[in-house]
């Protein structure tokens, strides 16, 4: 697999130096990564394990689905990763959320 890292001009206001993003993990290392999951509590993010933030969004999915309904949840997923991904993604929002609402950037 291939990488391709490119550095745009940093005086300009559209991107201030940012290009956009061509696969995942563009920003391999980079110093602004996080690396750590954060959990924002009282307005403050603080960090979190692994399984402590997936238990949190697993929660916040759960409760708006009970709360409003599987059609208040939707999801956009992105042409610019795989397939497989993309896949995953259709497939957990109808079979686990019980909902078609899901859509892509795959007609640009």
């Amino acid at each position: 697999m291939c990488w391709i890292s490119l550095l745009g001009h940093n005086q300009t206001s559209a991107n201030v130096g940012k290009e956009k993003n061509k696969g995942p993990g563009m920003n391999h290392g980079g110093k602004d990564r996080l690396k750590t999951p954060l959990i924002r509590e009282h307005g403050k993010h603080r960090p979190a394990t692994w399984d402590e933030a997936l238990e949190g969004v697993a929660a916040g999915f759960r409760a708006q689905v009970e709360k409003h309904g599987p059609r208040s949840f939707g999801m956009f997923s992105c042409s610019k990763t795989t397939n497989e991904l993309n896949y995953l993604a259709q497939k957990f929002v109808r079979s686990v959320i019980g909902t078609n609402n899901i859509d892509s950037c795959n007609r640009t």
